[in-house]
């Protein structure tokens, strides 16, 4: 090899060697090695301190996710359980007995729907309001629901039997009585009474279909026969019949009412709104009649 190479790899060999040695002293005899390994670790905590923060943060998410969750489950369980409540109340606001009918009810509004007699009913009526040897046939009466404001200005459910013809009529008649707080003492079948048209006029009670012949007619059948009239506050809106010289006023007990000119409560006239809704659903007013006075019944005729 010629002499100047050498002593210049010589010289290059030994600039290495000293700048090693000077690095290794500025870096306090550390290891190229060493300072890679510490870096590392020092690397490795930081990176796991991230990864712990990172996981706490994750952790925190899920529980605040999940609380979340619960929350809703239990607000939706707890609306849940309130729908049920309130449909429970709505329910105990209706007959128990209507199942077997059901799917022929027609809802005109909430607490007002009429169906085709349930078979719990036709157990009640028969023999009562509903004789065996009825001429008019079960089809074509209907059960009516119909919610009323009594003298106490609560609400109260009532149950009436009507023709179909007028199931309608009834349904919107009331409803306006009811949203107008129009107040009616009670209204029940008239099998609650044993079928006596009497007693349930006494208790003022408000019904429609009753089969019987009209009182002091013989044998001629009153239109609550048929489930086309109906009778409202009955104790305070009498029947007054004229018949040579004297006066018979029904229900007996109603005789403080039988002078029209004066004024009292629940009192039907010409201006009163069960008159005004009747007529316009096209119903003829007792009231109205010559050789009697039947101031609580309304009557629909049909072909």
């Amino acid at each position: 090899m010629n002499r100047k190479y050498a002593k210049d790899l010589i010289l290059l060999l030994s600039i290495i060697v000293f700048c090693a040695i000077v690095a290794r002293h500025l870096a306090g005899h550390e290891t190229l090695e060493d300072y890679a390994n510490s870096h590392s670790s020092v690397n490795s905590q930081e990176n796991i301190a991230s990864a712990t923060a990172l996981e706490s943060d994750l952790e925190l998410d899920i529980t605040i996710a999940s609380s979340e969750s619960t929350s809703k489950e239990s607000k939706n369980t707890s609306n849940s359980s309130t729908e049920s409540v309130n449909s429970s109340v709505i329910n105990e606001s209706e007959p128990p007995y209507d199942s077997d009918v059901y799917d022929t009810r027609v809802t005109y509004k909430k607490g007002f729907y009429y169906e085709e007699i349930p078979d719990s009913i036709v157990s009640k009526i028969t023999d009562v309001s509903y004789p065996h040897d009825c001429k008019i046939s079960l089809d074509d009466l209907r059960y009516c629901i119909v919610n009323y404001v009594d003298f106490d200005g609560e609400t109260q459910m009532g149950e009436m039997i009507c023709n179909k013809a007028i199931a309608d009529d009834v349904m919107e008649i009331f409803y306006e009585l009811y949203e107008n707080d129009y107040q009616i003492e009670s209204i029940k079948l008239i099998d609650e009474f044993d079928g006596d048209d009497e007693a349930s006029m006494e208790a003022n009670n408000t019904s429609c279909f009753n089969y019987r012949p009209i009182s002091g007619k013989g044998n001629k059948l009153s239109q609550h026969s048929q489930g086309l009239a109906i009778d409202i506050n009955p104790l305070y809106n009498p029947q007054i019949k004229y018949k040579t010289g004297t006066t018979t006023i029904v229900p007996a007990g109603a005789k403080e009412y039988a002078d029209r000119t004066v004024s009292f409560p629940y009192k039907i006239d010409k201006e009163d709104l069960a008159y005004k809704l009747f007529k316009e659903h096209g119903f003829s007013w007792g009231g109205n009649w010559n050789s009697s006075k039947d101031y609580q019944h309304f009557e629909k005729k049909i072909r």
